[in-house]
């Protein structure tokens, strides 16, 4: 009897010798696992630096540049101006019509933001609201419609505006982008809707309120965060496009700061410091609004995409 004792707390001893030895390795382990972990994060932050190296150097080079003369530019772009031709602004500032390009493309980002916000919060929270065969069929068209290149519509684009009587309109240009942006919008909005609780809409309908001044006063107000997304994207889009404000605007008197800027480019000489500086102008207010608003992005398209 105590042989068979004897012999299980023998057992019991190995037994906890082993697993004290694989406690004992278990530091090691947790020693590669810390090790493998901080590689990853020095990797993203590599990957992160090179692409933020990529993006802000084209800014640098076109900052640089649009302070020199054309012969420093020419002779060494990467070389810092031996004194600062500040001029060169002025030079972009009067030759572009600043004032009046920049008075153009408010007007085409104004009447086109305008739409793609009031009807796509709309139809975002009405295709939402009212689940069936219906309404996930026109929400499946919307979002099959972003598939769809730009490219392979322009040329019937460009004929129905001619037909619209568009053609060389500020304001028939932002029409046109408030078919073109309503879409992603749409998809956008129709998700943040999820987030928002209908008994807010059947207190609202409870208390005497109409379908549109349920909307207006109740939902629009709880969109805020998508709806500074939707805004800041758009708002970069229509400022940043070159093609379509081409084939829409005729006048030179309508063009946006992109074609004033196209101007500048000769047949056979172009004045690069004052393209440079004309770009830098161009970019100024975008950035800025960016900058002021960018906190609203991620958080916008993170409670409209996953919620969709």
């Amino acid at each position: 009897m105590r042989t068979e004792q004897s012999n299980a707390s023998v057992m019991k001893g190995n037994r906890e010798a082993q697993h004290g030895g694989k406690l004992a390795t278990s530091p090691g382990t947790e020693d590669k696992r810390q090790i493998g972990r901080r590689l990853g994060r020095t990797a993203v932050w590599l990957f992160l630096l090179v692409a933020a190296v990529m993006t802000l150097f084209p800014i640098y080079m076109a900052l640089l540049n649009s302070v020199k003369t054309q012969g420093e530019m020419l002779t060494n772009i990467l070389a810092w101006p031996v004194m600062p031709e500040f001029g060169n602004y002025a030079d972009a500032f009067q030759k572009t019509r600043y004032l009046r390009s920049l008075a153009n493309t408010f007007v085409v980002v104004a009447v086109g933001l305008t739409g793609i916000v009031l009807f796509s919060s709309m139809a975002g929270y009405k295709l939402s609201r009212t689940p069936g065969r219906l309404s996930g069929f026109l929400f499946g068209l919307f979002v099959m419609s972003t598939l769809i290149p730009f490219h392979s519509i322009m040329i019937s684009l460009v004929t129905i505006s001619k037909e619209l009587r568009l053609q060389g309109s500020t304001a028939g240009l932002g029409l046109l982008y408030i078919g073109l942006g309503v879409a992603v919008a749409i998809f956008l909005y129709h998700g943040f809707v999820k987030s928002v609780p209908k008994e807010l809409d059947e207190a609202a309908v409870m208390d005497g309120c109409g379908e549109f001044r349920l909307f207006f006063m109740v939902i629009l107000p709880l969109l805020m965060p998508i709806t500074a997304t939707i805004a800041i994207l758009n708002t970069l889009w229509m400022w940043n496009d070159f093609l379509l404000p081409l084939l829409v605007l005729t006048d030179y008197k309508s063009y946006t700061l992109l074609l004033s800027t196209n101007m500048l480019f000769g047949e056979y000489n172009n004045d690069w410091s004052a393209i440079l500086a004309s770009l830098v102008l161009a970019m100024l207010p975008v950035i800025v609004m960016y900058l002021a608003l960018q906190k609203y992005i991620l958080h916008g398209i993170a409670e409209g995409a996953i919620k969709a």
